[in-house]
């Protein structure tokens, strides 16, 4: 019979409607300002500690709205941003320094939405606010570093060749190598060409014969690019795997780092995840050397002394075997022979052959994996927050080398899984290949998100308004369910935000905006076409079914076309515009659906399958 829909398809509609107002339903929560303390590396929250941060929290008077403690956080909701900063002063002086407090806005989504796992969308930095960074990149500790690479690779280069030297040392900006005579030192200068082309080799001559080597001009420039580009990949790596969500990671000019994190309240937390340079030095321990003597400041020449991590001092050799920036690929899991903790690590080619050289001569010795974090420590100095940078360096594990091997390998001696985890997190994410300087720093406040949310609302529900008015007004009872199709498209839209996770900012919410005029210009192309066959003396029923029919090409002509600007917009965009092109794309696919089926739905409803004399369109 004309103008009915099979049941499937009822249900097809039903089902996305109430699928669509299951998701959209998180964003009417909102959230709540919130503490959330958690450890660091993996350790577990005592409950003697969360029951100490209660109780700090009910003697300065402030009430928590709820509290969820878990095995390595606890989260403490507050009422208002007053409560949770009054809180934060209350806590500071209960935490140690293995425990760091961050501010967020935590989702007040009801427990049976999560069962669902329906979440709110994010809101980017303009709507949600958050902290805003620019951040230089130490060039010269880039070249310094380099530097020192090739002091470490020259020494190894003339060892393996058996060239004699007295010394090698590396400056900021050049390798010195001293010899006794001549001959070695012609020697070496010929294998150093031939291995490092990048050194421009000069001799000079002295009390004692050296070799000086620098880094030429096209090779100092490479390893500035290098420095930027690995240290914007580390970045984007870390601050994603450790879960921050779209943040906005780019360069700019030849030194610098634009870092944007949404919903970042605290610039303390922000500053931890960005300045994490939790990395690894597998170096061999010293076990000839006393450490009684270097305990007492007799440290042997080519030697330095460390601490494991219950304090008990380890004497290394200072030449590193491997480093951080050697490894590949780093996954956690359990020591099948030990149970414990561990972190199975990958090496490239150059690591995995130094590897391999180190074990192959020193199988029945003992290497000690170095675990090296710089660790932002805040203490209160004469009533002012001063915030430092500390250099951790500990053993984590000293084992003896049962075997030769070079690019697979196991590090064990971790606490924790956790641990674990974060460990293999940070040597995937790669090591920063340069020291980074916060140069400029900025809260944007949520106030000035909430404002920014307020317009964009106020523009989507005028908008939205106006265009009921105009449809009802001037098509009567089609006009009425178009709008009511409207109202579904942006609850699907909603709905495909929140599900897909994207992040909606004021260009986002523009192209929402957009979204509601394509999707009313859809119907008004239906409604004229049914108003010609009308016009044409066609019946009711068969104006009905010409006008879905014959507008159809036309309207997915129109969205096709549309969809593919939107398409490029998010292939050669960046930022802003990609919000725009995503809320623009969903809105264009949904409108599709709501403006034709929709509908049509609910028009073969209430003329479908009868006898009409008139449409009242």
């Amino acid at each position: 019979m004309i103008n009915q829909y099979p049941l499937w398809k009822y249900v097809l509609i039903l089902a996305v409607l109430l699928a669509g107002l299951l998701y959209a339903l998180p964003n009417l929560y909102g959230e709540d300002p919130a503490v959330q303390v958690s450890t660091l590396r993996g350790a577990e929250l005592d409950s003697a500690l969360v029951d100490s941060m209660q109780l700090a929290l009910r003697e300065g008077g402030v009430s928590p709205k709820g509290v969820e403690p878990g095995q390595e956080q606890v989260l403490f909701r507050f009422r208002d941003s007053e409560e949770q900063l009054r809180a934060v002063e209350l806590l500071r002086p209960v935490l140690g320094e293995r425990l760091v407090m961050a501010l967020n806005l935590a989702p007040a989504t009801p427990d049976w939405l999560q069962r669902f796992n329906a979440r709110p969308m994010y809101l980017g930095l303009d709507l949600r606010g958050g902290v805003h960074f620019l951040l230089e990149v130490d060039m010269d500790a880039a070249l310094a570093q380099a530097v020192e690479r090739y002091g470490t690779e020259v020494r190894t280069l003339l060892r393996e060749n058996r060239v004699r030297y007295l010394g090698v040392q590396t400056s900021s900006d050049t390798v010195r190598i001293r010899f006794r005579d001549a001959e070695e030192l012609g020697q070496a200068r010929d294998l150093i060409e031939r291995e490092f082309g990048q050194l421009v080799l000069e001799e000079v001559e002295g009390a004692e014969l050296e070799l000086r080597g620098t880094i030429g001009e096209q090779e100092a420039l490479e390893i500035r690019r290098f420095a930027l580009q690995q240290n914007i990949t580390t970045l984007r790596n870390r601050v994603n795997e450790l879960g921050v969500a779209e943040p906005v990671i780019q360069q700019q000019g030849d030194s610098r780092i634009v870092v944007q994190l949404p919903g970042v309240q605290d610039t303390v937390a922000a500053k931890n995840i960005l300045g994490a340079t939790a990395t690894l030095e597998y170096r061999a321990v010293d076990f000839r050397g006393s450490v009684e003597d270097a305990v007492a400041g007799r440290v042997p020449v080519g030697s330095r002394l460390y601490q494991d991590r219950n304090g008990q001092p380890v004497l290394l050799r200072q030449q590193v075997i491997v480093t951080g920036d050697q490894i590949v690929n780093a996954r956690s899991g359990l020591d099948q022979q030990g149970g414990g903790p561990m972190v199975s690590v990958t090496l490239d080619s150059r690591g995995a052959k130094r590897m391999l050289d180190f074990t192959q001569d020193n199988v029945g010795n003992p290497m000690a994996v170095v675990f090296i974090e710089n660790r932002t420590v805040t203490r209160e100095v004469d009533g002012e927050r001063v915030t430092s940078t500390r250099k951790v360096e500990e053993v984590i594990s000293v084992a003896t080398i049962r075997g030769v091997f070079g690019r697979n390998f196991q590090t064990t001696g971790l606490d924790s899984p956790r641990e674990a985890h974060e460990l293999a997190l940070l040597l995937r994410a790669g090591a920063l290949a340069a020291p980074i300087d916060i140069v400029e720093e900025r809260t944007v406040g949520p106030s000035m998100g909430k404002e920014n949310i307020d317009q964009g609302f106020k523009s989507v529900i005028i908008g939205f308004a106006l265009v009921l008015l105009y449809m009802a007004f001037y098509y009567k009872v089609f006009g009425l369910v178009a709008n009511l199709a409207l109202a579904l498209n942006l609850v699907i839209i909603v709905a495909v935000l929140s599900m897909l996770q994207a992040t909606l900012t004021l260009p986002g919410i523009a192209g929402i905006v957009l979204t509601v005029g394509m999707a009313v210009d859809a119907n008004v192309l239906i409604f004229e076409r049914i108003r010609e066959e009308l016009r044409n003396g066609n019946s009711p029923q068969a104006a009905i079914h010409a006008g879905y029919e014959k507008a159809f090409s036309t309207i997915a002509d129109a969205n096709i076309t549309t969809l593919i600007a939107a398409v490029v917009l998010f292939s050669f965009g960046t930022g802003p515009i990609k919000g725009f092109a995503v809320t623009l794309s969903i809105g264009i696919i949904t409108s599709m659906f709501t403006a034709i089926m929709g509908t049509r739905a609910v028009i073969n409803l209430i003329y479908g399958g009868r006898r009409v004399t008139r449409l009242s369109v």
